[in-house]
């Protein structure tokens, strides 16, 4: 199976030859896979270098003269490093384009800290209008990025290595039930469905799929507990607890206890690989089912 970065390079190459209003916007990661669409489309694939900040900047300027720029590096230097430019160049100017991610929470180890981002959705929502996409899947990746490419809205598509086995069904952006239970509900976001899903078997709960994190499917989160005891889990493949607040404010008029799985605030300061990580952070099956167990019991 290709991995979901891999699945972005050829549909983007597809997408600049159809579509005349894109452009994208390199800051060297990732350019050697886009070498043929850089000789085909040279006005609208730019590498800026190792410039972060004039990547986000040159991507607005071109949001300003009516293009679609598409803007793409690893997450801690997409969101983090210049996350102003991101709220000015696009918020305060009230244009739009695509950040499309690589690297997930920790996707390459080896790099340590400095190219790991478990906080980047978290950051992310602190800025209005945003749409928040993490696919399980390169399918769903291809999916969600050709529906922001055809779109005018700002759209963060967050890519990891980490995939599920599967993809599922795209559209709506709302919540996708794939079990129903009564003892509680488990929402589980991207590439954490796999662990999820192997982590609750034999559990009587309801099992929610989210791409779509922002906005949060608040209703299809009401559907779910009001068929079920009002107990919350979120699996979240980045810092734990980046969706409780918007969860809680979901079922306000509700009873309710939510517990927000993800990456902790702590460092991991050895390189390991991503299944030692994610095992590090209490994310690997075993471990899921054993804080899912207790929560809802």
């Amino acid at each position: 199976m290709d991995t979901m970065r891999d699945r972005f390079i050829a549909t983007t190459t597809r997408l600049l030859d159809d579509d005349p209003r894109l452009a994208l916007l390199l800051a060297e990661i990732s350019k050697d896979g886009f070498q043929q669409a850089l000789l085909r489309h040279p006005e609208r694939v730019i590498n800026v270098g190792i410039r972060e900040q004039l990547l986000i900047g040159a991507g607005g300027g071109m949001a300003l003269t009516g293009m679609r720029p598409i803007m793409h590096t690893f997450a801690s230097f997409l969101v983090e490093r210049p996350f102003e430019q991101v709220k000015l160049d696009f918020g305060h100017q009230g244009v739009h384009g695509i950040l499309v991610s690589a690297g997930g929470s920790y996707d390459w180890p080896a790099s340590g800290f400095t190219h790991m981002s478990p906080g980047d959705v978290a950051l992310m929502d602190t800025l209005d209008g945003w749409t928040v996409h993490v696919p399980g899947h390169p399918d769903e990746a291809e999916a969600l990025l050709r529906e922001a490419a055809a779109g005018d809205g700002s759209v963060y598509l967050r890519l990891s290595v980490h995939a599920n086995s599967s993809p599922q069904p795209i559209g709506g952006g709302g919540f996708t039930p794939l079990r129903e239970g009564s003892r509680g509900v488990v929402v589980a976001v991207g590439p954490m469905l796999d662990h999820t899903l192997a982590a609750t078997e034999g559990l009587d709960v309801t099992v929610l799929y989210a791409t779509t994190v922002r906005p949060f499917d608040g209703e299809g989160l009401r559907r779910a507990v009001a068929g079920a005891r009002p107990d919350v889990v979120l699996v979240e493949p980045y810092l734990a607890g980046t969706s409780t607040a918007v969860a809680n404010d979901a079922l306000a008029e509700v009873p309710h206890r939510v517990l927000g799985l993800g990456i902790g605030r702590r460092e991991l300061r050895r390189y390991g690989s991503v299944e030692e990580h994610l095992a590090g952070q209490g994310l690997d099956p075993a471990s899921l089912r054993a804080r899912i167990a207790a929560f809802l019991s």
